[in-house]
């Protein structure tokens, strides 16, 4: 029974991805550049955008961690065991409201501008425990050492759904919805405030080449 429990648990392979594109954003950059008095400067204007829009919710990841945690009580003679599947949650955001004129570099003749975002930031796992799954194992499963076992679950959980967000590859997937979300949305906004076609690319600090 539990390598069939086991078998079906989704985290064997790579989690299912939610990309949340944020095409929101759209809304409140646009509406503070079509609001804004002075075209002359586009780096202050998207600046203004930028800190009006405070953080913005760039990409989610939904994962389903496997854990087990094992109990002993009885001086030994009861012991138990529970495997848990639990589906996790986690969002990368920005927080666009730490960005300042030194992350935007404008190039006039190219009407091309360059924005800097800040590293990503994971929120912490949001575990569904409404629809976990469990197996015990235990001739005879306590009512306190159930609830350590559980306890014990939801924490591992939370750790392995953080390192797992965290993968190389989630991260650049993240990454790319932020650079994709974030140029969408200033160069439309920009063109239409006055300031023609801008070629917007957007990059992360650190970053040793402009993606």
């Amino acid at each position: 029974m539990a390598a069939d429990l086991l078998s079906r648990a989704p985290a064997g392979r790579l989690p299912w991805l939610l990309a949340a594109g944020s095409l929101a954003l759209a809304a409140g950059l646009g509406w503070q550049l079509y609001r804004a008095d002075d075209h002359g400067d586009p780096i202050a204007t998207s600046l203004t955008a930028f800190e009006k829009a405070n953080r913005l919710t760039v990409f989610s990841a939904q994962l389903a961690p496997v854990v087990s945690a094992e109990d002993e009580r009885g001086y030994g003679l009861l012991k138990s065991r529970q495997v848990a599947v639990i589906p996790a949650r986690v969002d990368y955001t920005l927080d666009l409201a730490s960005l300042d004129a030194a992350h935007f570099k404008w190039d006039a003749a190219g009407k091309a501008l360059t924005v800097t975002l800040p590293p990503l930031q994971l929120s912490k796992p949001n575990l569904d425990e409404a629809r976990a799954q469990y197996l015990r194992e235990g001739i005879w499963i306590t009512g306190p050492a159930q609830a350590k076992l559980t306890r014990d679950n939801t924490l591992l959980a939370e750790r392995q759904a953080a390192e797992q967000a965290a993968q190389p590859a989630l991260m650049e997937l993240a990454r790319g919805s932020a650079r994709q979300a974030v140029a969408q949305n200033l160069a439309v906004p920009l063109q239409v405030a006055g300031y023609g076609k801008v070629r917007v690319t957007v990059r992360f600090e650190g970053e040793k080449e402009v993606q």
